[in-house]
């Protein structure tokens, strides 16, 4: 005779209960191929971003606070926001390390950073980012109540960079009427792009890579020759899945900061799925101050 056994979806997870030899810091270090470099024989920013997104799986796993803790209750971490800012990037053939650890948390966000360090620990930059649970049925964000998180888990150590910025929107020039406040008036359109397969992730939206992938590309290959990316700050407003058409709009301002968004087409809709600040750096600037 087989089982079956009732599954009650609502109540608190036991995970984080059980945690054992809990640590408020991870760290993992890695070998920098050639293969996950960019022209400039640099670790890419999508390398980057997906080394963050795998080293906080892996700590909040061992945390017992991790999806493998949340079975079958339609949940699971997303990433909300990601914010970079990096003194230098490592190079090819370096081992470099990343540590994360548990900022602070609410009721409905964890705030998580990181810090990247070359093989002697000389830091190398710092990354800030923002999660939520997502109900993967209703896409709503779930809060964290159901995750027994434990004040332990919390560390006092400081990121020194800057939080996140606020959201600001990019509305075509003739559009700028009802625009938001703070709206930012759009400089140019960049290109359009419809996702595809490869583009869409576990959960069936766009995977973070895959946008900055697009947005990089926006850019000329002499561009990065001359510059490399000082500060990035991503925020993501809701999901774009499969066959979502966008168009990318540039804001350039005069603080040699880059905006870009991705208004919907295919919903008609003036608000942006994702946007992207960067500051840009003159490498020579870089290397001689």
């Amino acid at each position: 005779m087989t089982e079956i056994k009732q599954i009650d979806r609502d109540a608190p997870l036991s995970g984080a209960s059980l945690y054992q030899n809990m640590k408020q810091e991870y760290t993992e270090s890695h070998f920098l191929s050639a293969g996950e470099v960019n022209a400039e024989g640099e670790m890419s920013l999508p390398i980057l971003a997906s080394k963050i997104i795998d080293i906080a799986t892996a700590h909040a796993n061992s945390l017992g606070i991790g999806n493998p803790d949340m079975p079958d209750t339609d949940m699971g971490w997303v990433l909300s926001r990601l914010t970079v800012e990096m003194e230098r990037w490592p190079r090819a053939d370096e081992t470099y390390s990343i540590t994360t650890w548990i900022e602070e948390w609410n009721r409905h966000f964890s705030l998580r950073c990181f810090c990247i360090a070359d093989a002697g620990g000389s830091t190398l930059g710092y990354a800030r980012t923002v999660w939520m649970v997502m109900n993967t049925r209703t896409r709503e964000n779930a809060g964290l109540s159901r995750l027994n998180l434990a004040p332990e888990m919390v560390s006092a150590r400081e990121c020194p960079i800057d939080r996140q910025a606020k959201h600001r929107t990019i509305v075509e020039a003739g559009n700028m009427e009802n625009a938001p406040r703070n709206s930012l008036t759009a400089t140019e359109e960049t290109g359009c792009y419809r996702f595809r397969y490869c583009d869409i992730d576990f959960y069936r939206h766009v995977n973070t890579v895959r946008y900055i992938d697009l947005l990089l590309n926006r850019f000329p290959l002499e561009r990065y020759d001359r510059d490399f990316i000082k500060r990035v700050e991503l925020n993501f407003l809701h999901e774009a899945k499969y066959g979502t058409e966008v168009r990318i709009l540039t804001s350039k301002s005069e603080e040699n900061s880059i905006w870009h968004s991705f208004p919907m087409i295919r919903l008609f809709s003036s608000q942006g799925c994702f946007s992207q600040e960067d500051d840009l750096c003159n490498r020579c600037a870089a290397d001689c101050g």
